[in-house]
């Protein structure tokens, strides 16, 4: 199957929102204790055939703009909106309008974690959901862009 991947021309945007930029630092026991600037040279190499371009902030509307740059470009968005997952009726807005797909991301199993952290207000509007292996989380939803494709 990884042959078919080298064939395979794309380019996926990964969207990290806020508290992201802390991975490492922050609550490893949740979110591990690697930076994602240590783990996406890895994802890279395992898709060399795909362009992934990465992009983080902690301000809602430059997560906004972002999919609005790319969303009509790209074969997908990995989108781990952090916090914004549970309050962001303007990122659900901003995925519905997208050409490309969206696929929400977390680290943790939020289903395992404080109940506000249960109900996500960007689901509805995405391809799918992974959440709950780590940094892998993102390999997956690379995986499931590619097999959309």
């Amino acid at each position: 199957m990884q042959a078919l991947y080298n064939m395979i021309n794309m380019k996926i945007q990964i969207i990290n929102g806020p508290n992201l930029n802390l991975l490492g630092k922050r609550e490893p026991g949740i979110y591990g204790s690697s930076s994602f600037d240590d783990y996406l040279p890895q994802l890279r190499h395992q898709y060399p055939s795909v362009q992934i371009d990465y992009f983080q902030s902690n301000v809602e509307g430059e997560l906004i703009n972002k999919m609005q740059e790319v969303g009509f470009d790209y074969d997908g968005i990995v989108l781990n909106a952090g916090a914004y997952t549970h309050t962001s009726v303007a990122l659900q807005d901003c995925i519905r309008s997208l050409k490309c797909p969206v696929i929400e991301v977390h680290i943790s199993n939020v289903h395992k974690r404080e109940e506000f952290r249960h109900k996500s207000l960007i689901s509805c509007a995405c391809l799918g959901v992974i959440c709950g292996f780590g940094l892998d989380s993102y390999r997956l939803a690379v995986e499931g862009l590619l097999a959309v494709k």
